[in-house]
């Protein structure tokens, strides 16, 4: 997992607004690089760099709600937040729909703004961090066997193992044998573990 210091993204074609949020988040200690242009933006953001993204909707050329699509294409996943003077309905429906975690009119709110993108870098690296955790858990299931896996599934469930053997129409002692098998592999100390780690990868999934 990456351990570079979050960064907000400010892309606005607007010089005077990417100084006066450039000087705001700067002072309240917070990570920032301006863009005057999507095009820009997207030749210095990277995959691995966290932080969020706080983009204009009106812009010459790309504009922001374009943008977003943009990045998801590129794997750029970074929480958005939305800034424009023409705010409308319709706008902040498409960019709550593309992802924004935020939709703000100017002018805005500097306090207000501050707290939306640290929130926005609390997300993104607790997004991150789940997608190691979601790696780690595959890198372990690759290790179980096809039967390990359909034992893991039921085991996950709750059954005992006289019902998994039922199931699976194999001896008790043969799933007793899988099941340790399967804790080990997957580093796992019971079954609630083991749903828990099904149940994160179903997040990422989502």
């Amino acid at each position: 997992m990456t351990t570079e210091k979050p960064v907000a993204f400010v892309v606005d074609d607007d010089e005077a607004v990417r100084d006066a949020l450039a000087l705001h988040l700067d002072l309240a200690g917070l990570s920032v690089r301006c863009c005057a242009s999507a095009a820009e933006f997207l030749e210095a953001a990277s995959p691995d760099q966290p932080g969020c993204a706080i983009l204009d909707i009106r812009m010459p050329g790309m504009d922001g709600l374009d943008l977003q699509q943009e990045m998801v294409r590129r794997g750029l996943i970074l929480p958005v937040i939305i800034i424009t003077g023409h705010g409308d309905v319709t706008a902040a429906v498409r960019a709550f729909r593309a992802g924004a975690v935020d939709f703000l009119q100017k002018p805005f709110d500097e306090d207000l703004l501050i707290e939306r993108v640290q929130e926005a870098f609390e997300r993104d690296l607790a997004a991150r961090r789940a997608d190691v955790e979601a790696g780690e858990i595959r890198r372990r299931l690759a290790l179980l066997s096809p039967r390990e896996l359909e034992v893991m599934q039921l085991v996950a469930e709750g059954l005992p193992n006289k019902t998994i053997a039922q199931r699976l129409s194999i001896g008790i002692r043969t799933v007793e044998t899988h099941r340790a098998r399967v804790l080990e592999k997957m580093e796992a100390r019971n079954a609630p573990e083991l749903a828990r780690m099904q149940m994160r990868l179903a997040e990422r999934r989502e």
